[in-house]
């Protein structure tokens, strides 16, 4: 299983109605990421600053997956709304530095 930690950033102004739009998922696009590996995605916000901490068994293979999703891409749609910038889920994510 892979661990993988990503970076966005909100437009100045979105973050409570990001928070309200973002507090549950379509149910739909859940089923599709569990069947596709993932066990764990979770968000925390420092103002406009969003770290995503995701669980899966092959990020590349869920990213390529989704691409196709009409699911996910309704919901990239809805959020990429809010985002200051691209988000670019190919990138492989943060890279870590330190662990205890």
């Amino acid at each position: 299983m892979q661990r993988i930690a990503l970076h966005t950033r909100l437009k100045a102004g979105c973050e409570e109605e990001y928070d309200r739009e973002h507090a549950v998922i379509p149910a739909e696009l859940e089923a599709e990421m569990r069947a596709l590996g993932v066990h764990c995605w979770r968000i925390w916000r420092d103002g406009r600053e969003l770290f995503h901490y995701v669980e899966v068994e092959d990020y590349a293979i869920l990213q390529a997956k989704l691409r196709d999703s009409p699911a996910n891409q309704a919901w990239q749609a809805r959020m990429n709304r809010f985002l200051d910038g691209d988000f670019d889920p190919g990138n492989g994510g943060l890279h870590q530095v330190w662990e205890m």
